[in-house]
């Protein structure tokens, strides 16, 4: 009962902080990260607040299973683009 309260208490000071800080720097330091499509624009500003709130939270009350989820999530992107190099390479013969 103790981490949910916790992770809730954590959820509400950084979804507070993000969204009361949106247009001063969590807009502009997305916008340097993000591609073209998933740019911040005006209107999701509360999916992109509650999402952030979720991630940091999770990451304060357990970082162990975030770390192991980003480790697991690399091996997946890396094993996919030997993949597809292997494949695009015997599509060239």
């Amino acid at each position: 009962m103790t981490i949910v309260v916790i992770w809730l208490i954590a959820f509400a000071v950084i979804l507070f902080l993000c969204y009361s800080r949106w247009e001063s720097s969590i807009s502009p330091g997305l916008d340097k990260l993000l591609p073209a499509v998933m740019k911040t624009h005006g209107d999701n500003r509360l999916v992109w607040s509650l999402a952030l709130a979720v991630l940091g939270a999770t990451t304060l009350v357990r970082p162990v299973d975030i770390l192991l989820t980003a480790i697991v999530i690399l091996l997946l992107v890396l094993v996919g683009r030997k993949l597809a190099g292997w494949a695009m390479n015997r599509v060239d013969r």
